[in-house]
C-alpha cells in the first residue's frame, strides 16, 4: 500500500466517523459461483509429504528461498500456515483412527464459490473468475485487511515486512498458467498424482467414484462439495477431517450470506466512500505543505454531498432490517406448524 492510499484510507475513515451510512455495497450481492470453473481433488491417501508442490510454488511465483531445504523431513514436524513467504504448506497428521498414520495434507487458498475474502472487500480487490481461483487486484487494495478475518480458512497474508506497497497475499491456483493453458505448478509438479486438477462438477465425479469403489480408504464425504457453498479446492481422505485440521463447523451457508447483514451497517466504508473517492482521494496527490488544510476542506464537501444520501439509506437500511425480521418470523412459524403436523400424523399413525 502506497502513501498516498494509506492517507487516502485514514482521512476517509476519519470522514465517515462523522456520519453513518448503512447501505449494503456491490460486494455482498449474492453470487453462486460459475458452473463450468475448475479446481483441484486432493487425495491426501496418495500423498507422502514429499513438498514437491511447495517447492514448484515457491519457483512458479518467484517466492524467497525458505530457510530450509524443501527436501529436508524435519519441517514436517512443526504444523505451518501459509504466510506471505509460502503461499501453500504440506503438514503432516498422526491421525488417531481411521486411516494410515501419519497422514499428510496440503493446504492453500481453497478458492471458495462464493468467497469471504471478495464479499467484505469494497474496493473488489478480490475477484471470482469463471476458471475457478479467487484473485486479487493489488492496485484497488487500500489495506483495511478485513479479508484476512473474514477467511474461514486463515488463509490470506499481509506483507508486513514490506515497508513500501505491502499486498494481501494467497494462493491464485496459478491463475496466469491456467490462462495459458497450463496446470497450477503444484499439480504440475505431484509424483505421486495426489493433486488431480479439473472441472469442479468433474472432479466431484472422481472423488464419488474412488470412495465407492474404496469404501474402507475413504471417509464418505468430500470436503469442499458443501462446505460455506462450497470451494473449487476438494480434498478426500481416510482420516477424520478435524484431526487434519480442516474446519468441521463452518456449515453450507456461503459467506456472503453471514456476512453482507453486518456489513450492511459499517459506516464509512459502505456508505460515503465513493462520495469520499472523488474528494479525499485528490489530497494525497499534492504537496505535503497543503496537505492538512485540503484534508478538512475535501471532509466538509463530502459530508455535505452525501448528508441526502445518508437520510435516505438510514431509511432504506431499516425497512430492509423489518423485512428480514418479518421473513424471520414467517419461516420460523412456518417451521413450527410443519413439525407439529409431522407430529400430529405419528400420533395419528
Amino acid at each position: 500500500m502506497s502513501t498516498s492510499r494509506r492517507n487516502f484510507l485514514k482521512w476517509a475513515t476519519a470522514a465517515g466517523a462523522a456520519l453513518t451510512v448503512p447501505k449494503a455495497g456491490r460486494a455482498h450481492e449474492h453470487f453462486t459461483g460459475y458452473p463450468d470453473s475448475h479446481g483441484v481433488l486432493h487425495d491426501t491417501t496418495l500423498c507422502v509429504g514429499c513438498r514437491k508442490c511447495e517447492e514448484a510454488c515457491n519457483r512458479v511465483n518467484s517466492l524467497p528461498a525458505p530457510d530450509k531445504p524443501f527436501d529436508d523431513p524435519s519441517v514436517l514436524e512443526t504444523k505451518r500456515r501459509t504466510d506471505d513467504r509460502t503461499f501453500t504448506v504440506v503438514n503432516q497428521y498422526p491421525v488417531s483412527t481411521g486411516a494410515k498414520s501419519p497422514v499428510f495434507r496440503k493446504q492453500q487458498c481453497n478458492h471458495c464459490q462464493e468467497p469471504a475474502c471478495a464479499s467484505v472487500c469494497f474496493v473488489s480487490a478480490f475477484t471470482k473468475t469463471p476458471e475457478g481461483p479467487v484473485v486479487y487486484d493489488a492496485s484497488a487494495c487500500v489495506g483495511c485487511r478485513y479479508c484476512i478475518v473474514a477467511c474461514p480458512f486463515n488463509v490470506p497474508a499481509f506483507e508486513y515486512g514490506k515497508a513500501l506497497e505491502p499486498e494481501v497475499v494467497k494462493c491464485t491456483m496459478c491463475h496466469p498458467r491456467l490462462l495459458e493453458g497450463k496446470l497450477p505448478g503444484c499439480v504440475e509438479a505431484c509424483p505421486q498424482e495426489a493433486l488431480t486438477y479439473g472441472k469442479r462438477n468433474d472432479l466431484i465425479t472422481i472423488a464419488r467414484e474412488r470412495i465407492r469403489k474404496y469404501p474402507d480408504r475413504y471417509i464418505d464425504h468430500i470436503y469442499g462439495e458443501h462446505e460455506v457453498g462450497g470451494t473449487n479446492w476438494l480434498y478426500i481422505t481416510g482420516a477424520p477431517f478435524e484431526e487434519l485440521d480442516l474446519r468441521t463447523d463452518l456449515g453450507v451457508t456461503p459467506a456472503p450470506e453471514l456476512t453482507s447483514g453486518a456489513l450492511s451497517l459499517v459506516p464509512a466504508i459502505v456508505g460515503v466512500w465513493p462520495a469520499l473517492l472523488g474528494g479525499i482521494y485528490l489530497i494525497s496527490r499534492r504537496n505535503e505543505k497543503n496537505a492538512t488544510q485540503e484534508r478538512e476542506e475535501a471532509v466538509r464537501t463530502a459530508i455535505d454531498t452525501t448528508q441526502a444520501a445518508a437520510k435516505e439509506a438510514m431509511k432504506q437500511a431499516r425497512e430492509k432490517a423489518d423485512q428480514d425480521k418479518e421473513k424471520a418470523v414467517e419461516l420460523a412459524v412456518k417451521k413450527a406448524l410443519e413439525a407439529a403436523a409431522k407430529e400430529k400424523g405419528k400420533e395419528e399413525l
